[in-house]
């Protein structure tokens, strides 16, 4: 063997082959190939660069070789990245005369899992020369033997596989004896005769044959041929076929037959008779397993068939005669055999992963599963599976190479460990199946928070207690273990809870609540913390409980009198009369207790001197009244001592004095009244922010009213400042108008208006001698009107209205009926009136009073025709304030418009029309009637 010439001759190869098997984890496979027989150590490829992994990393993710076989002839170096020979590897012991041999491999790398699959392909090297099973080998040829005639021989076996096998043989030169080399599946020889032989010249014949393979450089072997030339025999035997073929299935029973040779002889005699028998020539381990009869040809198995071992067999048959000296024959038979399920599946796991982790994703692979059936074809096809359990499942890699994956979510507090049955069964006829334990430890993960008992705790705790005192011990579970189940307590400052620390504190360890101060009723009754269970996991989880804690009332306070007999050392009198009747009302006792409950609850009791028992007090309402009444035996002064006590354990109380004084009426009881120190008035922060507040709203409203006040006075100005001059105008037609430009009143003339913005005072009695005259300087019209009224009319109402069949008088010369009434809104201030249109029934003179065209739209002006009248209507007096039934309001101007009539009257001042303010108006009206009233009430004095 050259060692170091076969190291610097090795070939790599590398094959990356994208798999699209099922398993997510397994993403390539890589194929190199390898000189067996290398040194330990020898380099096979770079694989951290062939799967595109960082040097760095392979060894924090724990980067692996798995063999599938019981030695692990290849590794990987974690520092370099390279795979090496790690065992020696023997092709010829791996994989016998297989024409190609391999070995697979899987590399596993974690964080992410990941499965490669490697293929080594062992390459052949020519390390085995070729060796004939005997030294020597005798052959006997008649001389009579024909030229042409052939001989077996000894074929020699060569380890090695391909061109490193047997290539030739050769036979050294001779005149009798040459050599023919046949070649097929193998390379066989035989001894043909060229020249026949002469025993008389040469009995015996030595000869060298040298099988020669064809590796580089070329190995050879040699064994030594005699050939003995005998005597004449003149026919050889002759078998029917020189190959004949069947099959057998493998594990057959002794005795089976497997074939039956037959050949003749031409010759006579004993010369005819032929034995069978099995060539001993390099058929070691076929006289094993088969055997012949020498008379009949049988032949019969006698040992065990395996498929595995052996899948075909040629047996070399030779018949000789019983000539001197015999003659042989040689034949062959091929036997080929049927493979038989009689394999089980071999299973072998390869641990990725000592314990799981509970939290482990679904589909991680904890193990490698890898089946080996040597049965062939579908008896050497498998199905894994994994039994009784659905959290882990099976899933195929590649042909026969499986992982052993998580299928569902772990639970370590359910189960801590598992005993997993993989079993494995082929497709053959029967199936055979076999199993294979894996224990799974599952390692615990901080996955569940600590919990209390209680969502929600009560302590009570009575007031005044020793600091220190333990109030409560929580607990926690946490269902997890080791570090993660380890709790540890603490306070949580919650600022929703009324807790006013320090409170408490907590013992971390322990969960004992211990109390930092003495608690005091009457200031805390009740207070609230959160307790924090925290493990020691990582990330550490925790949860929280409320607890409250309730303080119980002691009887620690006395009661207290309350005013006016709470001074200490002051003396408290009061008076009654002497002559107070049983039941008389003396005073009444107040106390209060600062505790609560049964502790608060008061009871009055009243000491007198001995001897005197004149009065009693309500044990729960304090009231001390007279029992009696007084008699001249009795006492002026009666000192009296209350008593006001709880109803706690041990009882509390508090004691007043009172000097009761007797007087001789209820007129000489002087309430007694004393000085009560004032209390210091604290102006809080509360009172600022009212007093604030309530000038800031003073403040606003009061500019709200001067604004409102402004522009009210604004705008009253301004229209005042914009009316010119209202003017009242004469028309030819006997008719006159009154117009302002920048003023627009709305007319209703029906009904079902509701709205006006003028209003007219119809006159309460016929108005004689009107004169109109203009405003504005121009000339003065006068007309004269009689109303025809014959009755005498009424004053003006709130819903005035002429009657429809109204006629004129016997001064009318035209009757006038006012057909219907529309509501007239005036100013504010005026009252509504209603408004008859009145039109002429028979002539052009009767009275008429009718709006413009379009008035209310377009128009300012209001025309009023008069018609002739007569004389006579006597003027009816108006009551002091009344406007007069002439004068009529235009709404939206200050000016009164007002028509005299009965001229040279009594009343009568001008004889023109006069405008003015309707405030001044009333003003005027209102004196008259002041002067008039006091002149009607001098009147009265006169008479009286």
């Amino acid at each position: 063997m050259c060692l170091p010439r076969r190291k610097n001759s090795i070939w790599i190869y590398l094959l990356l082959v994208v798999l699209g098997c099922n398993c997510g984890a397994v993403s390539a496979q890589l194929s190199y190939s390898i000189f067996e027989e290398v040194n330990i150590g020898t380099s096979v490829g770079n694989i951290a660069m062939d799967l595109n992994l960082n040097v760095k990393d392979l060894e924090s993710r724990m980067f692996q070789i798995v063999a599938g076989s019981k030695k692990k002839y290849i590794d990987a170096n974690l520092k370099s990245g390279f795979l090496y020979v790690s065992e020696r590897i023997d092709r010829e012991e791996l994989c016998a005369r297989a024409a190609r041999c391999t070995m697979h491999v899987e590399a596993v790398i974690n964080n992410p899992l990941k499965l490669y699959r490697i293929e080594i392909n062992v390459l052949d090297i020519n390390d085995n020369p070729p060796s004939f099973s005997a030294k020597s080998q005798t052959i006997d040829i008649a001389e009579s033997i024909l030229p042409g005639a052939t001989f077996p021989v000894l074929s020699a076996y060569d380890a090695d596989v391909a061109k490193n096998s047997i290539n030739t043989y050769k036979l050294n030169p001779n005149e009798y004896i040459t050599l023919s080399v046949h070649r097929g599946e193998s390379v066989s020889a035989e001894l043909v005769l060229q020249k026949a032989l002469d025993r008389e010249k040469q009995a015996l014949i030595k000869l060298t044959l040298t099988a020669v393979d064809g590796g580089t450089p070329p190995k050879s072997g040699t064994s030594e041929i005699i050939i003995n030339v005998l005597d004449n025999n003149d026919n050889i035997p002759t078998f029917t076929k020189s190959l004949y073929k069947t099959s057998m299935k493998e594990n057959a029973p002794f005795g089976t037959t497997v074939a039956t040779v037959t050949a003749n002889d031409a010759d006579e005699g004993t010369n005819k008779d032929i034995v069978y028998l099995l060539n001993s020539k390099d058929q070691d381990q076929v006289f094993d397993i088969f055997e012949i009869d020498s008379e009949t040809g049988i032949i019969t198995v006698k040992g065990n068939i395996d498929f595995e071992k052996n899948t075909a067999f040629e047996i070399r048959v030779q018949a000789a005669d019983k000539g001197q000296p015999p003659l042989t024959a040689q034949c062959k038979v091929l036997v080929e055999v049927v493979d038989m399920n009689d394999n089980a599946p071999d299973i072998m796991v390869t641990s990725l992963l000592n314990t799981v982790k509970e939290d482990a994703e679904i589909g991680t692979a904890i193990a490698l599963v890898s089946v080996l059936d040597r049965d062939g074809g579908n008896n050497g096809e498998v199905k894994c599976e994994v039994l009784h359990s659905s959290l882990f499942k099976i899933e195929r890699n590649y042909k026969n190479y499986y992982s052993l994956v998580i299928g569902r979510p772990l639970d370590r507090e359910l189960i801590s460990h598992y005993n997993i049955t993989i079993k494995a069964t082929d497709e053959g006829m029967p199936p055979l199946s076999s199993t294979s334990w894996v224990i799974v430890h599952v390692s615990d993960v901080n996955d569940n928070i600590p919990w209390f008992i209680e969502s929600e705790m009560y302590i009570y705790v009575k007031e005044n207690g020793a600091v220190g005192a333990v109030l409560k011990a929580v607990s926690a579970s946490d269902a997890d273990i080791g570090e993660n189940g380890k709790v540890s307590f603490s306070l949580v400052n919650d600022r929703k809870l009324t807790l006013v620390p320090p409170m408490v504190t907590i013992n971390s360890e322990t969960g004992d609540i211990v109390t930092l101060q003495s608690y005091n009723y009457e200031e805390l009754k009740t207070f609230q913390f959160k307790v924090q269970a925290t493990d020691s996991g990582v990330p550490p989880l925790s949860s929280n409980v409320t607890v409250n804690v309730l303080v119980l009332d002691e009887n620690d306070n006395s009661p207290t009198i309350l005013l006016p007999y709470s001074e200490h050392g002051s003396v408290n009198s009061e008076s009654i009369p002497y002559s107070a009747e049983a039941g008389y009302f003396v005073a009444k006792i107040r106390a209060v207790d600062a505790d609560s409950g049964y502790n608060a609850l008061l009871s009055y009791h009243l000491s007198e001197p001995k001897g005197k028992n004149l009065f009693r007090i309500g044990t729960s309402t304090g009231e001390i009244r007279t029992k009696r009444r007084m008699s001249d035996n009795d006492l002026k002064t009666h000192p009296l001592v209350v008593l006001v006590s709880d109803n706690g354990e041990p009882s509390l109380s508090a004691t007043v004095s009172i000097d009761v004084v007797v007087v001789e009426s209820a007129a000489d009881i002087q309430t007694q009244f004393r000085h009560v120190p004032p209390k210091e008035d604290s102006f809080s922060d509360l009172n600022l922010y009212l007093l604030i507040a309530i000038v800031s709203v003073s403040v606003i409203f009061l500019l709200s009213l001067v604004s409102l006040i402004a522009v009210r006075c604004h705008r009253t100005d301004g229209s005042f400042s914009r009316y010119s001059a209202p003017m009242i105008t004469t028309h030819p037609d006997g008719s006159w108008s009154y117009s302002k430009s920048t003023q627009q009143y709305d007319v209703c003339f029906s009904s079902d208006t509701l709205k006006s913005d003028v209003v007219v005072y119809p006159a309460p009695y016929p108005q004689i001698d009107g004169e109109l005259i203009s405003i504005n300087g121009g000339d003065t019209f006068l007309r004269t009107q009689t109303l025809p009224n014959t009755d005498k009319p009424k004053g003006p109402s709130g819903d005035w209205r002429y009657s429809a069949s109204l006629r004129a008088g016997g001064v009318m010369q035209s009757s006038v009926h006012m057909e219907e009434s529309s509501v007239m809104q005036g100013a504010q201030g005026v009252l509504v009136q209603n408004w008859p249109t009145a039109s002429s029934a028979a002539d052009a003179e009767g009275g008429e009073v009718s709006p413009p065209m379009g008035a209310g739209v377009d128009s300012n002006s209001w025309h009023f025709r008069y018609g002739p009248g007569g004389p006579g209507a006597p003027p009816q007096h108006l009551k002091p304030g009344d406007v007069p039934p002439e004068a009529f309001i235009i709404p939206g101007s200050p000016a009164i418009i007002s028509i005299r009539q009965n001229q040279g009257g009594e009343d009568d001042k001008s004889d023109f029309i006069t405008f003015g303010k309707k405030e001044e108006a009333k003003k005027k009206k209102k004196k008259k009637k002041e002067k008039k009233d006091k002149k009607d009430k001098g009147k009265d004095d006169g008479d009286e």
